[in-house]
């Protein structure tokens, strides 16, 4: 009896030991939920209020005020002739024409669907409110350069007008950005790092205008076997060469490790949209065409796992084996109205906690205080840099990271973050189905189980998209340790994936 009193006794503590877990689970999510809407609200607040002092520090620095989304219209109306009609915040209606082929460089029409629509509305009762403000003190703003009150008589000069323009809208600003890239001016922004590093690209690249890559040949330029190297999201090909390639270097492989646009030692135009066309059309120029690369291998991390599919759509006959390091991959349900609007929820839920997805959040949700963030640390990475290598005692490890973290433009990690991951990211499933249905390629899938930046769910979710595709989840390791500390063995790994992919 007293055993039989015991066990009930344990029995009952552990019943009541887990209704107290779940109660105090469900109070931390409802705390979190509270603080969460408080905390954004304010953030709300503060993006209204950057958007006035970005728009006034960028006319007294550089002369003209620069467009922002925050400021255009949610819809974009598409004529049958290929012209986007819009409405203009002055009482005046335009149509632009952004198809001709001279504009557009041999591309006989723009991919509108390669733009978000997440770039320009992200749901919030209080940004929304703040955007009625911002519209009507541009509307004041205006008034008080008009000296008539009709749309149609304007007397600002031609030279004002170019220094002073009225109203931005996302149609106009499409229109500046698919003309032709000019590479050989500079282009950096006021708030931008203007050192050596960040700008190298303006005397090295644009010859060229390709892509900064760095390679690893056999002695004797022997191989016969290519490796594509892409790195992730604010990253770069540091990622892979201070870590992979040095273990590497007795392969009988050719090494290709890119920075992509906009990252890195790579161009950073200010006028690019940095969509899946303009990443992979510079992946292809500045690698496969360059280096005459016929067939390949593709190793990828994070974001660049959603280049290297499309890098695949276009060359699958050419693809010798895929391996892709925490694909952020999250499947869009059928009845989703909104794919992009859906993953960007997932990618950046709006909550302080876990920490990783407030940065998310605020660097997602937020154009003006992600502009603050680049600012701060992306504008001064030499301080920061200088600091890390004292306290940590000039560890390379350290400094590589804070390297490819901290150089790149705010403009190229935003378009880039919602034009990629949250655009083509909706529709990673057209992707993964070529893979599967045209490809015969080997597929394998690395995931850290610790990651918190891309859920393991996430491969698993391409590995039941692609049933052939090996997912390996390493124990106690995440989204950077994945490769950083264990490229020793990844690069076992690698090789032997290639190896039996030669087969």
């Amino acid at each position: 009896e007293r055993e039989r009193d015991t066990c009930g006794y344990n029995q009952n503590s552990s019943s009541c030991m887990g209704a107290m877990k779940t109660r105090s689970a469900s109070a931390g999510r409802w705390v979190n939920e509270v603080v969460s809407f408080v905390v954004f609200c304010l953030l709300d607040i503060m993006d209204y209020l950057l958007c006035l002092l970005y728009k006034t520090a960028d006319y007294l620095l550089e002369a003209e005020w620069k467009p922002c989304y925050c400021l255009s219209p949610k819809k974009l109306i598409t004529t049958s002739r290929g012209n986007i009609l819009l409405s203009h915040n002055n009482c005046e209606s335009k149509i632009l024409t952004v198809s001709p082929l001279q504009q557009l460089s041999g591309r006989s029409k723009i991919e509108l669907e390669e733009i978000s629509e997440t770039l320009y509305s992200r749901p919030s009762l209080i940004s929304d409110l703040s955007k009625l403000s911002v519209n009507y003190l541009t509307k004041w703003v205006v008034s008080m350069t008009r000296s008539h009150s009709d749309c149609g008589e304007i007397k600002i000069s031609k030279k004002r007008r170019k220094t002073m323009k009225s109203s931005f809208t996302v149609v106009e600003m499409l229109q500046g950005k698919i003309r032709p890239q000019n590479l050989s001016r500079q282009v950096s922004r006021w708030s931008d790092c203007d050192c050596g590093f960040c700008t190298c690209w303006n005397s090295t690249c644009v010859k060229d205008q390709s892509l900064f890559v760095k390679t690893q040949f056999p002695k004797g330029n022997i191989g016969n076997e290519d490796v594509l190297f892409i790195h992730g999201f604010i990253s770069s090909s540091a990622f892979w060469t201070e870590t992979v390639f040095p273990r590497l270097s007795k392969s009988k492989y050719r090494l290709f490790a890119v920075d992509l646009l906009g990252f890195g030692k790579s161009p950073k135009p200010s006028d690019s949209l940095y969509t899946m066309r303009e990443h992979v059309e510079m992946i292809e120029k500045s690698v496969l065409l360059k280096h005459n690369v016929k067939s390949f291998h593709i190793v990828a991390h994070s974001l660049g796992c959603i280049l290297a599919l499309g890098l695949v759509a276009k060359h699958g006959g050419s693809i010798k084996s895929l391996t892709l390091l925490a694909p952020p991959y999250h499947p869009v349900p059928t009845t989703e109205a909104e794919p992009r609007q859906y993953v960007m929820k997932k990618v950046a839920p709006r909550r302080i906690w876990p920490p990783i997805a407030f940065g998310a959040s605020m660097a997602c949700w937020y154009e003006h205080i992600s502009r603050t963030i680049c600012l701060l640390i992306c504008k001064n990475h030499r301080l920061w840099q200088f600091l890390a290598k004292l306290i940590t005692r000039n560890n390379r490890t350290v400094n590589f990271l804070i390297e490819g973290f901290m150089c790149h433009t705010h403009n190229a990690a935003w378009h880039t973050l919602h034009n990629i991951i949250c655009g083509v990211g909706s529709k990673l499933d057209s992707y993964l189905d070529i893979v599967r249905d045209k490809l015969k390629c080997n597929v394998t899938i690395f995931h850290g189980r610790d990651d918190e930046v891309v859920p393991v769910e996430c491969s698993y979710n391409v590995q039941s998209r692609i049933p052939r595709a090996r997912v390996k989840v390493v124990e106690n390791k995440d989204h950077i340790t994945l490769v950083v500390g264990r490229q020793v063995e990844f690069a076992k790994e690698l090789e032997e994936i290639w190896k039996s992919s030669s087969c």
